[in-house]
């Protein structure tokens, strides 16, 4: 007996990887994903909104933060995870981590867009500019075209294995862009601030604030799971379009 038929979590991922049961494992979670999220976010938002002092010098004006944040936060690490999954793809030849890589790329985009426009307002009455070539906001720039490059690569290709092995190519090479963003206030001079939140030590913010982010991190997570899921299961729906378990599916049956 195998391996993988030995091991029930082998044996998931492989079931993972055929285009019927993926289609009904992202149909069934994807809601959750987005209804959670979209619950727990709006639990951060209110929090952050009427739980959280005003900051001592920001006043009110620092509530953009716990939007601003976990964009940013997240803008990085689905372009990591897009990556990983390309890496995969590119050395096991799997299809669905090429679905799920290009699937990252749009959410990845927009989390990168609600960044930097939610980053220039804020900055905007801290530095008197709604953008400066600061390195954070330069380089965090760049992850948006890096976005809409795979994108674009993924979309210019007729040959769709050939399109996403591209474009996740990209993905590979551009994910070396991370750790600049991230320490870029520590390598440059820069108007943007520091780290206020350190993982693995502790924080400058005081509990009553840190509180909504933690729900605002959380949130964005479980509804960028439930967005992954949608996209790809909706990609894989239009892959698998020829063959008979898709028609099954659209004759109201389950495959």
């Amino acid at each position: 007996m195998s391996s993988a038929a030995r091991n029930p979590l082998v044996r998931w991922f492989h079931q993972l990887g055929s285009p019927p049961y993926f289609d009904r494992f992202a149909a069934r979670w994807a809601p959750w994903g987005y209804g959670l999220g979209l619950l727990v976010m709006a639990y951060g938002i209110y929090a952050a909104l009427f739980v959280a002092p005003p900051h001592e010098e920001q006043l009110d004006g620092f509530r953009i933060f716990y939007v601003h944040v976990p964009s940013a936060w997240m803008s990085m690490a689905v372009f990591a995870l897009m990556a990983f999954y390309a890496a995969i793809a590119h050395i096991w030849r799997i299809k669905l981590c090429e679905i799920l890589a290009m699937a990252c790329a749009p959410i990845g985009a927009a989390f990168t867009v609600i960044t930097l426009v939610t980053g220039s307002i804020w900055g905007y009455p801290m530095w008197g500019t709604w953008w400066d070539w600061d390195p954070r906001l330069t380089t965090e720039l760049i992850l948006l075209f890096l976005y809409l490059g795979v994108m674009g690569l993924n979309n210019a290709i007729d040959d769709q294995r050939a399109a996403a092995r591209a474009a996740g190519l990209l993905a590979i090479v551009g994910v070396v862009l991370l750790p600049i963003i991230r320490y870029s206030v520590v390598w440059w001079n820069s108007l943007h601030q520091g780290a206020t939140i350190n993982i693995f030590g502790e924080t400058q913010m005081h509990p009553d604030m840190l509180s909504p982010l933690i729900w605002m991190l959380v949130g964005t997570k479980l509804w960028f799971i439930g967005a992954l899921l949608a996209r790809a299961r909706a990609d894989n729906l239009r892959r698998e379009s020829g063959k008979a378990w898709v028609a099954t599916l659209a004759g109201g049956r389950q495959p």
